[in-house]
């Protein structure tokens, strides 16, 4: 039993340390990142369901894109695919995109 709570406690602590700064603030939004500056649809799309499928439910993958036609496909591919778009963002001609694996 005492082995048994030291590691839940050991379990704890990495996943504060890995997920958390010294502040208390989360570290990252996501879990990967994806840039598919440069390529325009279907790629950015394609890309993304391929790392999306490498991913565990739960998982966050920031894309970023150049594609001004991604918004609308970033949208549509969350409702298909049952995936949670969590945010969209453009800043400096280009396109952030949060989305998080069903």
């Amino acid at each position: 039993m005492f082995i048994i709570l030291i590691n839940y406690y050991i379990l704890i602590i990495k996943f504060v340390f890995n997920h958390y700064n010294s502040k208390g603030n989360k570290m990252s939004e996501f879990d990967k990142e994806l840039d598919t500056s440069g390529l325009n649809c279907p790629l950015p799309i394609i890309k993304a369901k391929k790392e999306i499928n490498t991913m565990e439910s739960g998982q966050v993958l920031h894309i970023i894109s150049t594609d001004p036609g991604a918004v609308k496909d970033f949208e549509s591919f969350a409702n298909q695919t049952g995936n949670e778009l969590l945010k969209s963002v453009e800043k400096d001609s280009k396109f952030y995109f949060l989305m998080k694996k069903n």
